[in-house]
């Protein structure tokens, strides 16, 4: 096979080493063992659960059995791509949905042993019964598919796993085709399988689980809602086409088959609203939540930074520094507003990039979630902390200025670097597009320091405030 690379590099950002073919994905592998907690030789990167269940009906095709499935897509159009067995073959895979019992699992693979059984998890994230990955070690017919799709928002990249025991995954490896998994699609669900995602992630599949039990709640007192899991429901109204309609009005877009409709869940209440709105089960939401979001990746850090500026919770920080965290949650305590920061960062060299990047990507997530900064206060100004005085003024005028007057003699408060303080304001100033004025005296320097957090929290919770619907300023934009 020419595995030759192309003679030029890509004119692509971030396409370094795209001029090679992939490599195995084993680095990828590790990482899906330790999620999904089974031992790195029990993991096959595939391209997404469907191409896992396409790999079971190959397998199957060549040593001429015949697959049991479901009736339903994805499965349907696989076995369409394939011949039929001849009559009378016999079963070389049964096809299941998550059962949510590792013990119905292992009942099962009993039952159909030798033939695979193959379990369906492709949204086990969001189901509340746990998965049964590990029932892999006990049954070397037993196949547990998973993806990356929904719970980890790589539905374009195309990127899963089958798990099983290294025997049983090397058959499914003997029709597998070269190249199977692209560098790109590795290299991104390293990226959002990284441990700085993971805070943020598992907060966004609680939310989703939580706006699910929300919205059934509220659909069934008008249709049948059946049992379910992942970010859809399973609806049957009365007047399918009715509901289409109504849905359709507010640009909302759902999946049906007969009188069965999938109802999207999404992570944002205000989506979630406006299709109990359209169906007149509850009033369309008001002034949408102010959240914004930054991801920095780095060969020094690697960063997820989440705020909502109309919620006070829920506040999560974890930089590896503890002061630094510490900080962070006084800013958005005393800021009013929800925080979750997660940062894995070259703490082996020093705390300087990981301080220094978290407030970059707080400041573009505090950029974002302002957006046109319409309705706000715009300026906010102070506090006292013991013997030590903080004075803090911002103008959230779109225009970065800042100025920090204060001196610190204690080089470290734990792992924390004082004189990295000023630059965590000129960090924010410059990513927020803000002018932030900094003032500090007194002698204890961890009140000191403390006290010029809580006075920008402070400052940041006037500022951001909304007083009305105008974009303050006589030029009409900021």
């Amino acid at each position: 096979m020419n595995n030759l690379p192309a003679p030029f590099a890509p004119l692509v950002a971030g396409g370094d080493g795209l001029d090679r073919y992939p490599t195995e994905p084993r680095a990828l592998a590790a990482r899906m063992a330790q999620i999904y907690g089974v031992a790195a030789d029990s993991v096959l990167p595939v391209r997404g659960l469907t191409h896992g269940l396409e790999l079971i009906f190959r397998l199957a095709a060549r040593d001429g059995l015949r697959v049991e499935a479901p009736d339903a897509e994805p499965y349907r159009s696989l076995a369409a791509l394939y011949a039929e067995p001849a009559a009378g073959a016999e079963t070389g895979a049964v096809i299941l949905r998550a059962l949510g019992s590792p013990e119905a699992v292992a009942e099962m693979a009993e039952r159909v042993a030798p033939a695979l059984l193959v379990i369906d998890e492709g949204m086990a994230e969001f189901a509340d019964a746990p998965s049964a990955a590990t029932a892999i070690r006990d049954h070397a017919n037993l196949i547990i598919l998973r993806s990356l799709s929904l719970a980890w928002g790589l539905a374009g990249a195309r990127v899963g796993a089958a798990l099983g025991q290294p025997e049983t995954l090397a058959r499914l490896a003997s029709v597998l085709e070269p190249y199977a998994l692209p560098e790109v699609s590795i290299r991104l669900a390293l990226q959002a399988l990284d441990p700085s995602r993971m805070m943020e992630t598992t907060a966004r599949i609680a939310l989703v689980r939580s706006e699910r039990e929300r919205l059934s709640k509220a659909l069934s007192r008008d249709m049948k809602i059946e049992p379910g899991f992942g970010p859809v429901i399973m609806a049957r109204p009365a007047e399918p086409d009715a509901v289409l309609t109504a849905l359709a009005r507010f640009g909302l877009a759902v999946e049906h088959a007969g009188d069965r409709l999938r109802l999207p869940v999404s992570a944002n209440a205000e989506v979630n609203d406006r299709l109990l709105a359209a169906l007149g089960l509850g009033a369309a939401s008001g002034r949408a939540h102010r959240t914004g979001e930054a991801v920095r990746d780095t060969k020094e850090t690697r960063i997820v930074c989440a705020v909502d500026l109309d919620a006070t919770g829920p506040v999560s920080i974890a930089t590896g520094v503890g002061f630094f965290d510490h900080m962070l949650e006084q800013v958005a305590a005393h800021g009013g507003f929800s925080l979750r920061l997660a940062c894995e960062g070259d703490l082996h060299t020093d705390p300087h990039h990981t301080i220094e990047d978290s407030a970059i990507a707080l400041g573009q997530a505090l950029k974002q979630a302002l957006g046109e900064r319409r309705g706000i206060a715009r300026y906010g100004f102070v506090l006292p902390m013991d013997e030590a005085n903080a004075s803090v003024s911002i103008d959230l005028s779109g225009r970065p200025f800042p100025v920090f007057e204060g001196t610190f003699s204690t080089p470290f408060i734990g792992d924390y670097r004082t004189d990295l303080t000023a630059h965590v304001f000129r960090s924010l100033a410059e990513h927020l597009g803000a002018a932030i004025h900094v003032s500090v005296t007194g002698d204890d320097d961890h009140h000191k320091t403390e006290a010029v957090y809580k006075a920008f929290g402070r400052a940041l919770r006037q500022a951001i405030r909304i007083e009305g619907d105008a974009v303050p300023s006589t030029k009409g934009v900021l």
